[in-house]
C-alpha cells in the first residue's frame, strides 16, 4: 500500500482500494498516487477492467482531505495528469471503470465516481457537492454532473450542497445498480468479468467514440466515427471475423484483440 491507495490484480482486472482513515480523504500526494495507478492500468495490455472503491462501509471518499488544505494544498495544485484522483480528465483511458460505492461520496469523491462507466451503489451509500459551502468551486462536478442528469436537478445539486441517496440516484440514472449495504464490490467484480471476457477491441471503441461525439450533431458523430483509431481496429481485426464464425457455428468465440 502507497500513500493509502492499495492495489490488487485479479488476472485482467485492476482493483484500487482507498484506504485513508477516517474519510478515504485524498490529498495532493494520494491524487498523484492515483494518477499513477490509472495511467499504468490505461497502458498495460495485460488489464482490461479497473474497479475503484473505498475501505470501510461509510465512506467511499469524503473527497479532497481538507486538513491538507488548511496546512496549505491549494486547490490549483498540479494533481497529476488526470486532475484530482486520476479520473476527472484522463487522457485516452479507453478501457472499462467500475465504481464500487461503499458508503459516502462526497466532493471529490463524487467526482471520482463521475469519472467511472458503471457505478455499483451500495443502498446506504450517499452522493453530494458541498463545496459550495466551504467556497470552493466544484469544477469536475459542475462540468460532468449536468451531462449526465436533467439540468435543472444538477444546478439545485451544485447550488444546494444536498444530498442524494442511492433511491434519487438510481432514479436520475446515477447508479447503474443499488446493491445491500457491503456487496457493491462483489457486484463490481461480477460485471467486470463479464466485461474481462469480452471483444477487448469494443471497449476503447466505445469510450472513444462517446467522448468524441458528445457534443457534435448526429451527421458529424458518423464522419468522426469512420476517422477514429479504436474504431478501425475493430473494422479491420481478426475479432470481427471471429465474432461472425463462432456466432454462425453456435460456439463461444476467441477473442485475440487482433
Amino acid at each position: 500500500m502507497s500513500e493509502g491507495i492499495e492495489t490488487n490484480t485479479d488476472g485482467p482486472i485492476l482493483e484500487v482500494r482507498l484506504n485513508r482513515p477516517k474519510a478515504n480523504a485524498i490529498d495532493l500526494t494520494a491524487s498523484r498516487r492515483l494518477n499513477e495507478i490509472f495511467s499504468a492500468f490505461r497502458d498495460d495490455p495485460q488489464l482490461r477492467v479497473a474497479i475503484v472503491t473505498g475501505a470501510g462501509d461509510r465512506f467511499f471518499s469524503a473527497g479532497w482531505d481538507l486538513k491538507a488544505a488548511a496546512g496549505g494544498e491549494k486547490s490549483d495544485s498540479d494533481w497529476g495528469v488526470g486532475g484530482f484522483g486520476g479520473l476527472n480528465y484522463p487522457r485516452n483511458l479507453d478501457k472499462p471503470l467500475i465504481a464500487a460505492v461503499n458508503g459516502i461520496a462526497c466532493g471529490g469523491g463524487f467526482e471520482v465516481v463521475l469519472g467511472t462507466d458503471i457505478i455499483v451503489m451500495e443502498e446506504h451509500a450517499r452522493f453530494a457537492l458541498p463545496e459550495i459551502n466551504v467556497g470552493v468551486l466544484a469544477d469536475a462536478g459542475t462540468i460532468k454532473l449536468r451531462r449526465r442528469i436533467p439540468y435543472h436537478v444538477a444546478v439545485e445539486f451544485l447550488m444546494t450542497g444536498r444530498w442524494m441517496d442511492a433511491t434519487e440516484a438510481k432514479h436520475w440514472g446515477l447508479a447503474n445498480h443499488v446493491v445491500p449495504k457491503g456487496q457493491s464490490l462483489e457486484k463490481a467484480r461480477e460485471i467486470a468479468k463479464q466485461r474481462a471476457s469480452g471483444p477487448p477491441l469494443l471497449f476503447p471503441a466505445i469510450k472513444q467514440l462517446l467522448r468524441h461525439t458528445e457534443t457534435v450533431s448526429e451527421h458529424e458523430s458518423f464522419e468522426l466515427h469512420d476517422a477514429l483509431s479504436a474504431v478501425q481496429k475493430v473494422l479491420r481485426s481478426d475479432d470481427l471475423l471471429e465474432g461472425a464464425r463462432a456466432f454462425s457455428e453456435k460456439r463461444d468465440p476467441k477473442w485475440t484483440g487482433k
